[in-house]
């Protein structure tokens, strides 16, 4: 969908960085996938400047660095009607990719279903592919939007991008 009008190639940038931090939560479900598949890691070398970024912020703030990102991604450039709506859009869809694993992690600890730091195969196989499978998921949904960003067009994925376009209609 490229119906808000043309983009630069500064703006498709921008767009894409939000993306980082779905996958940033997306790697504690993945830890045991890429410890079976390491050639999957070099995928996400270019995430390493921000997982830096990322540890230093845990540093200062512990574990509310993720809200504080959250909320100043959702008022400094999804509200501000200033930034292009199509960086608006994207950020906003990347943030609900993150909330959605957020939530997922949420359920899965109160299920007592946590993975912990442990060596492949010492889960049980279906804890193992679940883990895998929410990795996947949010991997393909933020490559898939990166694509189409850079292709300048609008990140098309059900439900998610309904609910970023209720956020960012004007």
């Amino acid at each position: 969908m490229t119906w808000r009008g043309s983009t630069t190639a500064l703006d498709r940038l921008y767009a894409a960085l939000p993306y980082s931090l779905p996958l940033i939560e997306g790697l504690s479900f993945g830890a045991l996938l890429i410890g079976v598949f390491p050639l999957l890691g070099v995928i996400l070398v270019p995430l390493v400047p921000f997982l830096t970024a990322y540890g230093f912020l845990n540093q200062l703030f512990g574990s509310y660095t993720g809200l504080i990102i959250f909320f100043a991604l959702y008022l400094l450039v999804v509200r501000n009607q200033k930034i292009s709506h199509f960086i608006r859009f994207n950020t906003m869809q990347a943030l609900l990719i993150g909330i959605a694993a957020s939530l997922i992690r949420i359920v899965l600890e109160l299920l007592g279903l946590t993975q912990g730091l442990v060596a492949p195969g010492a889960l049980p196989l279906p804890l193992t592919i679940l883990y895998s499978l929410i990795f996947i998921g949010i991997l393909v949904a933020s490559i898939f939007s990166i694509v189409q960003i850079v292709r300048g067009r609008y990140a098309e994925l059900p439900y998610i991008s309904e609910a970023a376009y209720a956020q960012t209609r004007f």
